[in-house]
């Protein structure tokens, strides 16, 4: 096996990075590319236009192509999107990660938004620790319970990081193929409130022998 390092692109004329990416919109017949988009056809890594030009819209403004992204994302929802890909791997998300394959957004959506993909964890954190619930989830309790039945982003992400996302019952991760839930471990039904501590992760396969254990004993 021969040792190669990659090619270094630090020297590579801003002309050359910005027909790059101009070709890809034309193989694309696109007036405007992602970043994985680009990823996927360009000679460079998007990171290598985003950090020479400042940001990626001017990347694009400069090959003469038109806006990728959506201004008006809030904070929340990019949150909630890295709950799902944190699910889906079974891990913490690295920059990397962020494909179509399992984000709706991508690394430079949250580099752009909180300066690094490190200060877009630590922002993530401290939104999963507030545990103050949304005016929506307020009005979800019912007479008599202190919180809502539905499980929202915020105690998804926790609950993930408490279980290492691995099912509670069997040990499986998603890398195993499993499909993992967030489930109440003393049923809301029957007065299990919706907090950290009543909350598990369980796989999909665990969670359904377990709701049928349940429905026994109360049948």
């Amino acid at each position: 096996m021969k040792f190669e390092l990659e090619i270094h692109h630090r020297n590579v004329p801003e002309r050359e990075l910005v027909d790059d990416l101009a070709r890809v919109a034309r193989e694309l017949n696109k007036d405007k590319v992602t970043i994985d988009e680009y990823n996927e056809r360009g000679h460079f890594h998007g990171t290598t236009l985003t950090r020479r030009f400042g940001s990626w819209f001017k990347a694009l403004e400069l090959a003469g192509l038109g806006k990728t992204r959506n201004l008006n994302i809030s904070n929340e929802e990019l949150f909630e999107n890295l709950v799902q890909v944190w699910t889906s791997l079974g891990r913490q998300p690295k920059y990397n990660d962020l494909t179509k394959e399992f984000s709706k957004y991508s690394s430079g959506t949250y580099e752009k938004r909180f300066g690094t993909w490190r200060q877009a964890l630590e922002s993530f954190v401290l939104w999963a620790n507030d545990g103050k619930l949304t005016e929506a989830e307020e009005g979800g309790k019912v007479q008599g319970r202190k919180t809502p039945r539905n499980i929202n982003w915020r105690l998804r992400a926790i609950v993930l990081m408490k279980d290492g996302a691995r099912c509670r019952l069997c040990g499986v991760t998603p890398q195993d193929g499993a499909r993992l839930h967030v489930d109440h471990i003393i049923p809301w039904a029957n007065g299990g409130e919706t907090v950290v501590e009543n909350l598990q992760i369980l796989c999909e396969k665990c969670n359904i022998g377990k709701s049928n254990i349940e429905v026994e004993k109360n049948g």
